[in-house]
């Protein structure tokens, strides 16, 4: 059996933004139980040389639906520097990456396959296939990207689990 493209992104995407998600909502729930102020975490990093949770966040929605963005463009650049966000500003991100994630249909996506992709930052171009450009540099820096974000979380005391960080998956009907 073949995967196709659409297959193996946007379901995927999906199943962790719904998890990040999730542990976004159980990180707010945490910081008003424990009467934290959730700017504390939008600024957190797990050691002085990473950077903090919202940019975990923001490159999560720029690598899934800013990825799919990039098949179309045939272009893939780093995020840019963008201005400061809060907490419901990383929320609303998140939903607003899995909204445009929902609104692309399969033909649509699987009409981008083999199609040429190049990460570029500065002069340096990094040529893909479409394929190869989600299975080997999106997806992974997604997922580091999710499991900082739940990291940052966890360091701070939210009550999350594996479970939480796999979200609904997509078992037989």
């Amino acid at each position: 059996m073949a995967v196709s493209l659409y297959e193996l992104s946007v379901p995927t995407y999906l199943q962790t933004l719904g998890a990040v998600s999730g542990f976004l909502e159980k990180g707010l729930a945490h910081c008003a139980e424990c009467n934290a102020q959730p700017g504390e975490v939008v600024e957190h990093r797990l050691f002085e040389d990473m950077l903090p949770f919202s940019f975990q966040i923001r490159s999560v929605a720029h690598h899934s639906a800013g990825a799919m963005e990039a098949l179309k463009s045939g272009v893939f650049n780093p995020p840019g520097k963008a201005g400061p966000l809060d907490y419901a500003g990383l929320q609303a991100l998140v939903s607003e990456a899995r909204g445009k994630l929902e609104a692309l249909n399969l033909d649509e996506v699987n009409a981008l396959e083999g199609k040429d992709v190049v990460f570029q930052f500065g002069e340096t171009k990094i040529p893909f296939t479409a394929e190869n450009f989600i299975l080997s540099f999106s997806l992974p820096n997604f997922h580091f990207h999710a499991t900082t974000a739940y990291d940052i979380l966890r360091s701070r005391g939210v009550p999350l689990g594996k479970r939480d960080y796999m979200g609904r998956m997509r078992i037989k009907k």
